[in-house]
């Protein structure tokens, strides 16, 4: 919910659990909100929100002549005005002001101007578009501690443990300073250890952990949370299922890395479920993945390699039909035999060691396609999992049938008030209007960037490509400039580190194998003469500080090794050099056999381009365009996949309505 800093509305409700209502807008209203989002995101209000900066900057000059217990009055004062009055503008200006000078005092860190402005546009209900380096984890405490003053519940929202403990821990003592009681919910908490946490003015949580809180609470519901009945059991009930809860609602959120989190993990559920099956079942999914094994792709099936799906040919399910005739009962239906076949083709074609997943223990573990993060407790749906497990020979887990499912397009739509950062927003700022109404606006830096970008280098096949790879870094590492090299999987990474390995060069590896250091060594990548090799994540929210001498060498220099199904990720690796206006550099190295063209290598363009790739200097164009033609390509793809799950999502809404739930 955007609201004018002039005309603001009461800051907190008083309903039990207040969440905003699941609606779905009508052809005309679908119409005139997407009139309304090219004017919320073309329209920045820059010229209100300097004007507020500058205000901030004279109400900050007073504050600097208070001391500790002067400043410690005004904050009570504040609070009562701000409980009153609402977010009225002057009192916004002082909270930012007073926010600011605390923080200087017991942090040491002062918010740049640019920092002041992505708190107002946070503070609005947008997304601020924030360049990599800029400081935006102090930059949330702004709007969170205005909010909280004012007496809103706040959710400050991380994409991993580490990242929520961190945070808390470090703006804690601001917190505390602001007489705001600040908790961190990470996964292992028990029950009253979350209920307490989220009882703070603020809460830092990942996620994943805030979604699976909310499903439990649906579960101790019984789906059945309108407010004015949890209100009277409140009042009146001796076994209250408010007490049960965990959250006190969804009030207002601040989601860190929101392109990851709204937007790349749209796509995927967020289930509880119990467990069921056994021996009978082992028994059933050993025989469809032999007799997965037992089909031949293009005439029992087609593999669609861009979007990660196949389908069955009418010999392929002819085929099916006749290997299951005496497999027992279980194989009489039609849909179920199929499926589940379908499913073992998936996980035999599509699902991967050291890629999807890695084994640890030996238990399958879900590697995050977004992060390159271990997800540890997760396990993937409808036998998939299973099925996996069988096919590296693990010992079997049950099945689990769903309890509560929602999605995050779904969840984060229920925020009264939702607000984001990210450093790459601009490319889905249009999914960010039409899915959450959040309108983007991006934020200058507090210093010039003069990060370089190298020329892109396309090889014909992947051999020779990390061996240009390899002389790269031996180049560079003799130079003494720090390296931080980018890969796609866990495979990749280990395969370039052993190759780096025979030249005999000292080095790091950062992938989802190694998460627990994951901080330390990125923090040491800036060091002169280093070399670091990491997965997608590259340590994302840790700061990658310069040692003594690499400024005068150029600074961090990035090697991506491929390029992602979204170019804000690749622009996310390029963002970890030339921070704050320090130098850098980054490039990128690929190869026409990367997964990226995985689907495309039959195709006509690609063939031509391995042919003329490396006799010309067209053939290096050629083979850019391509590169960057199915990147765009895919991208579109899978923004429509997300579409149509959101608008399947919101049919279905309208179907379990009659039914009187809604997950």
């Amino acid at each position: 919910m955007n609201f004018d800093f002039n005309n603001s509305p009461p800051p907190a409700t008083h309903d039990v659990r207040p969440e905003k209502p699941d609606f779905r807008l009508s052809r005309m209203e679908n119409f005139a909100h997407t009139l309304h989002g090219f004017w919320a995101n073309g329209f920045s209000q820059h010229g209100q929100l300097k004007k507020m900066v500058r205000a901030i900057d004279d109400a900050g000059i007073v504050y600097g002549l208070m001391d500790d217990q002067k400043l410690g009055a005004e904050v009570d004062n504040l609070r009562l005005e701000l409980h009153t009055k609402g977010f009225r503008r002057d009192l916004i200006e002082s909270c930012f002001a007073l926010v600011r000078e605390f923080s200087d005092r017991i942090l040491g860190m002062r918010h740049y101007q640019s920092q002041l402005l992505g708190g107002l546009v946070m503070l609005q209900g947008r997304v601020a578009e924030m360049e990599t380096g800029e400081g935006k984890t102090l930059t949330a405490t702004l709007p969170a501690v205005t909010m909280a003053l004012a007496g809103v519940p706040v959710h400050i929202i991380t994409v991993n443990d580490y990242l929520t403990s961190r945070d808390a821990r470090s703006m804690g003592p601001l917190f505390q300073a602001m007489k705001v009681k600040a908790g961190c919910v990470v996964h292992g908490l028990t029950p009253s250890e979350r209920r307490k946490a989220y009882g703070c003015d603020v809460t830092y949580v990942t996620n994943k952990e805030i979604v699976f809180d909310y499903l439990r609470d649906r579960l101790s519901l019984s789906d059945r949370v309108d407010a004015s009945l949890l209100q009277m059991e409140y009042l009146h009930s001796s076994s209250q299922r408010s007490k049960q809860v965990l959250l006190r609602g969804l009030h207002f959120a601040i989601v860190d890395e929101a392109d990851s989190i709204l937007i790349d993990e749209a796509r995927t559920p967020l289930i509880i479920s119990g467990s069921h099956g056994g021996d009978e079942e082992r028994q059933f999914l050993q025989q469809a993945l032999d007799v997965a094994n037992k089909l031949t792709e293009k005439e029992d099936y087609i593999l669609e390699l861009a979007r990660r799906r196949l389908r069955l040919t009418l010999h392929g399910k002819q085929q099916i039909e006749h290997h299951v005739e005496l497999l027992g009962p279980l194989w009489k239906g039609l849909v179920r035999r199929e499926s589940t076949v379908q499913q073992a083709l998936t996980a035999i074609n599509f699902y991967h060691r050291d890629k999807q997943y890695l084994l640890r223990d030996g238990k399958v573990q879900i590697i995050d396609e977004f992060t390159g993060r271990v997800m540890e407790d997760r396990s993937w749906e409808q036998g998939l999992h299973q099925l996996i497990e069988l096919k590296e020979g693990c010992a079997l887990t049950q099945r689990r049938e769903t309890l509560a499912k929602i999605s995050y397009q779904k969840f984060f739509r229920r925020y009264l008030r939702l607000s984001g950062m990210t450093g790459t927003a601009k490319e889905v700022a249009g999914e960010f209007w039409s899915v959450y109404h959040l309108p983007t606006i991006r934020i200058l830096p507090n210093r010039p960037l003069i990060r370089k970008k190298l020329k892109t280098r396309v090889y014909g096949n992947q051999q020779q490509k990390w061996s240009a790879v390899v002389d790269r870094i031996c180049e560079l590492h003799q130079q003494e400039r720090p390296v931080l090299v980018g890969t796609l999987t866990v495979s990749a990474s280990e395969y370039l580190s052993a190759l780096i390995t025979e030249r005999g060069l000292d080095h790091q590896v950062l992938n989802a194998k190694h998460d627990e250091s994951e901080a330390n060594v990125v923090r040491k990548a800036g060091n002169r003469g280093s070399i670091t090799i990491a997965t997608n994540m590259a340590g994302r929210g840790t700061d990658i500080l310069l040692g003594k001498g690499v400024l005068d060498l150029g600074g961090l220099h990035v090697i991506a090794t491929e390029r992602h199904d979204a170019a804000r990720i690749d622009r996310q690796l390029a963002g970890r050099c030339g921070r704050q206006g320090d130098p850098g550099s980054h490039e990128t190295m690929l190869s026409l056999e990367d997964l990226l063209l995985e689907g495309e290598r039959s195709g006509l363009p690609v063939q031509c381009a391995m042919r003329i790739l490396g006799q010309t200097c067209f053939g290096q164009v050629t083979a850019r365009l391509l590169m960057n033609y199915v990147q765009r390509k895919i991208e579109k793809d899978h923004a429509r996949i997300r579409r149509n799950l959101f608008h399947q999502a919101q049919g279905q809404r309208d179907l379990l309505s009659f039914s009187g739930t809604a997950e």
